[in-house]
C-alpha cells in the first residue's frame, strides 16, 4: 500500500516548531493518507484571531471587489488547469480522504471552480447587490442619502465534510465581502481549505494573514468557545445537533448563519416519459443520485414520477436502476462504513416489507447491488432515504399531488428536481415554492447549484454585512458647513 503524507490547516504567523499535530489516517484504492492537523492552545487561537482581523483591516479590507474578484479568478484558473502542482494535490488526496470515486472527484471539481471564474463571480456579487461598488465605498439610494455595506471584523467557517471541496463556497463569501476568515476543518475533509488558502497566499501574498485554516477534535468546547468568543459572525454547515451545539457555544452578540439538514426531491412529468424521453431522463436523474452519493443537500431522496405517458413510473424505475448500474461501472459507490451499511440494509428491508404487506411496489435490482431502486405505486410522503445511491420512485396520478405531502418536511426542503414543459414549469415551482423549497433546478443539474444561488433561499453576502447609512439629513448639514456656503 502506498503512503502519502500530508500537513492541513493554514496558521499564519506560527512557526510548526510551535505547534503539536494529531495524525488523522485515510485509506481508499490501495492508498493510505497520513493528515497531520495542528493543535492549537486558546491563547495561538486567541493570537491567530487578532492578527487575521488586523491583517484584513490592513489588506482586504483596502482592495476592491474587483481586485478581489481578479485574484480569485487567478487562483482558480491554477485549480482549473490539470497541470498545476495544487490542482493534481486536489486530484490525488481527496479520492483518499472522502473514499470517492476519483474521477467523480475530478469532475466534480472542475464543475465546482467553473462557478468561481470571474465572470461567475461578477453575478454572484449582482445577485445580492444591485450596486456591487456599495462594498467599496459610499454610494447614493434612490431614496436619498448614501450607503455603505460593511463585512465582518473577524468570519469564522465551521465546515462539514460531506462535500469535497466545499469550504470553497463560504470562504470565497468572506473574501468578497472583505471579512478576515478563520474556518475550522471538518475531520472526514479536512485537506482542501488549506490548499485553497496557501493557494491564495502565493497568487497575492498580501492575503497571507488575512484568512486561516484550523482544527480541532470534535467536542473540544473550550477551543470552540475560544474561537467563537472572537467571531463577529459565525457560517456553520452540519447536523442539526451539531449546529444548535454551536448556537448554545456562542455569545448572544454574535451572529450565526447555520445550514443544516436539506432534503431534496424530483418531480418527473407524463410530458418527459416517451419512449425516447424517458431513458435520458433517467439518465439525468442517475447522475444527480450518483453525484457524491447523496452526501450533498441538494441531492435527491424521491422521484415523484406522473402516470399518463407512454414510458409508466414503474419502467421509468427500471430505466433509473440500469442507468444507476452502468454508473456504478464508471464511477464505483464508495466502501461504506458498518454504520452506513447496515442503514442501507435497514432501509432495503424496510422498503421489502412495505412492498410486501401493501402490494404497492417492491425493490429494483440485486439486493448487493451498490444502489437501491424502492418502487412504489402509492402515493407517499417525502422522506430521507439511506443514502449511497438508495433512491425512492413514487408513482402519482399528477404532479400536483405530491405538494400536500412535503408539509411534514417544509423546515428540510431545498432542491426541487423537474422534469416538466415550460407550461407546467412555473405553475408547479409556484406550488412549491409556497411549500417550502427554495431551488428549481433540472434533472442532472440537481447536484450543480448555479454561482451565487441563493442557499436555502438566502443571501450569501447581504446576510454577511451590515449596512451603513448617511441619512439626507446629514448630506444636507454637512452641506451648510462647507466653505462655499452663503
Amino acid at each position: 500500500m502506498t503512503t502519502l503524507h500530508a500537513v492541513a490547516g493554514y496558521l499564519p504567523g506560527l512557526a510548526t516548531a510551535q505547534l503539536q499535530f494529531q495524525t488523522l489516517v485515510f485509506e481508499s484504492a490501495g492508498k493510505r493518507l497520513e493528515v497531520a492537523l495542528p493543535v492549537l492552545t486558546p491563547e495561538q487561537t486567541r493570537q491567530l484571531a487578532g492578527r487575521v482581523r488586523q491583517a484584513s483591516r490592513l489588506h482586504l479590507k483596502t482592495m476592491t471587489v474587483s481586485q478581489i474578484v481578479a485574484v480569485v479568478d487567478t487562483a482558480i484558473a491554477r485549480l482549473l488547469d490539470p497541470s498545476d502542482p495544487y490542482r493534481q494535490q486536489c486530484d490525488q488526496l481527496l479520492p483518499i480522504v472522502t473514499g470517492y470515486d476519483a474521477e467523480m472527484v475530478r469532475l466534480g471539481l472542475t464543475s465546482l471552480f467553473k462557478t468561481f471564474r470571474a465572470p461567475q463571480l461578477q453575478r454572484f456579487v449582482a445577485e445580492d447587490f444591485a450596486n456591487p461598488k456599495m462594498l467599496d465605498e459610499f454610494q447614493p439610494r434612490p431614496k436619498g442619502g448614501l450607503a455603505k455595506a460593511f463585512g465582518p471584523e473577524l468570519l469564522v467557517h465551521s465546515w462539514a465534510g460531506n462535500v469535497p471541496a466545499l469550504a470553497l463556497w463560504s470562504l470565497v463569501c468572506g473574501l468578497l465581502v472583505k471579512a478576515g476568515s478563520v474556518g475550522k476543518l471538518a475531520s472526514s475533509e479536512p485537506v482542501f481549505a488549506g490548499l485553497f488558502a496557501r493557494l491564495l497566499a502565493e497568487v497575492h501574498p498580501p492575503l497571507a494573514d488575512c484568512l486561516a485554516v484550523v482544527w480541532w477534535k470534535g467536542g473540544d468546547e473550550a477551543q470552540a468557545a475560544t474561537l467563537f468568543a472572537e467571531a463577529d459572525t459565525v457560517l456553520a454547515y452540519g447536523g442539526n445537533d451539531a449546529l444548535d451545539a454551536i448556537r448554545r457555544q456562542l455569545p448572544v452578540t454574535t451572529r450565526l448563519l447555520p445550514f443544516g439538514h436539506k432534503l431534496g426531491f424530483a418531480l418527473v412529468g407524463r410530458e418527459a416519459l416517451d419512449t425516447l424521453r424517458a431513458p435520458a431522463t433517467a439518465r439525468l436523474a442517475a447522475h444527480d443520485v450518483t453525484r457524491y452519493d447523496q452526501q450533498g443537500c441538494y441531492s435527491p431522496h424521491v422521484f415523484y414520477v406522473e402516470r399518463g405517458g407512454p414510458v409508466s413510473p414503474r419502467e421509468f424505475a427500471q430505466h433509473l436502476a440500469s442507468e444507476l448500474a452502468n454508473l456504478q461501472h464508471r464511477f464505483p459507490r464508495r466502501p461504506l462504513a458498518l454504520e452506513d451499511a447496515a442503514a442501507v440494509a435497514g432501509w432495503r428491508q424496510q422498503r421489502a416489507l412495505h412492498s410486501l404487506s401493501s402490494d404497492a411496489g417492491g425493490l429494483i435490482g440485486d439486493a448487493d447491488a451498490a444502489w437501491g431502486v424502492a418502487y412504489s405505486e402509492r402515493l407517499r410522503p417525502l422522506a430521507p432515504t439511506a443514502l449511497n445511491r438508495s433512491i425512492e420512485v413514487v408513482a402519482v396520478d399528477a404532479l400536483e399531488d405530491v405538494v400536500p405531502q412535503l408539509g411534514a418536511s417544509r423546515a428540510y426542503l431545498q432542491t426541487a428536481g423537474l422534469a416538466v414543459a415550460p407550461a407546467r414549469l412555473f405553475q408547479l415551482s409556484q406550488l412549491l415554492g409556497a411549500a417550502g423549497a427554495t431551488r428549481i433546478a433540472a434533472l442532472g443539474a440537481m447536484t450543480s447549484p448555479e454561482a451565487g444561488w441563493h442557499h436555502d433561499g438566502r443571501f450569501n453576502l447581504l446576510d454577511l454585512v451590515r449596512m451603513v447609512k448617511i441619512e439626507q439629513s446629514a448630506e444636507l448639514a454637512a452641506d451648510r458647513l462647507a466653505p462655499y456656503a452663503d
